[in-house]
């Protein structure tokens, strides 16, 4: 079959999706390599949730399940790596756009800001255990804001503190990815998308060897 590819993306690349929405972005993948068969797609909300929450989420769902996407819920990137089925797995992209742990505060708040790099420690530390070692390594990627306050997130530094190296950074832009709607995920507004503004998807790699799976099965 053609590989085909949409910015740093492959369909001959295994890739993992965390944290999305309405799954918008994996379905966007999914419709460039004209596969997802690839892919597996996963959200903390249930399925049920995701419905009330998101009006296109049925369709979208459908959608990348008939071009054989694997779509997991209630799936959290602090404990992933232990997951059932995650863990017989290594993917060459782990993907995680615009993580965001909730809002209880305004996002310049000392707390608000801590919850945030909570999300973000957890899921390199878990992101890792995932990554395929073959063909120079896998990557993980996480797309955020580059202006303040979100630089206090201090993204490259939680990355470093895992043994991630940065391997890269390019500026994000959503015109790149026809018909990914970004969601604000919670609140009253949570279909409603949120104004980027200046991002960029930061690449990491693997620092040293890692472990195998910490799952074990009983």
């Amino acid at each position: 079959m053609e590989e085909k590819s949409i910015t740093h993306y492959r369909s001959s690349h295994q890739i993992l999706l965390v944290g999305e929405g309405d799954f918008s972005f994996s379905l966007c993948l999914a419709r460039a390599f004209g596969t997802a068969k690839n892919m597996v797609a996963t959200s903390l909300d249930s399925r049920e949730s995701l419905m009330m929450k998101y009006g296109d989420a049925l369709r979208n769902l459908t959608e990348l399940e008939s071009l054989g996407c694997t779509i997991l819920h209630e799936v959290d990137v602090h404990t992933m790596a232990q997951h059932y089925f995650l863990c017989t797995m290594k993917f060459d992209r782990v993907i995680f756009n615009f993580p965001h742990a909730g809002f209880v505060g305004r996002e310049s708040d000392t707390h608000q800001i801590a919850l945030h790099k909570h999300l973000v420690g957890g899921f390199f530390s878990n992101a890792k255990f995932l990554l395929s070692s073959l063909g120079g390594g896998g990557e993980i990627h996480i797309t955020h804001k580059t202006t303040h306050p979100y630089t206090m997130w201090d993204i490259k530094n939680l990355a470093n503190s895992e043994d991630l190296v940065l391997v890269g950074e390019e500026g994000f832009s959503q015109y790149l990815y026809p018909g990914y709607n970004n969601k604000r995920g919670a609140g009253v507004l949570c279909d409603q998308s949120f104004r980027l503004g200046a991002c960029s998807t930061f690449k990491f790699r693997n620092g040293s060897i890692i472990p195998p799976c910490l799952f074990e099965f009983i």
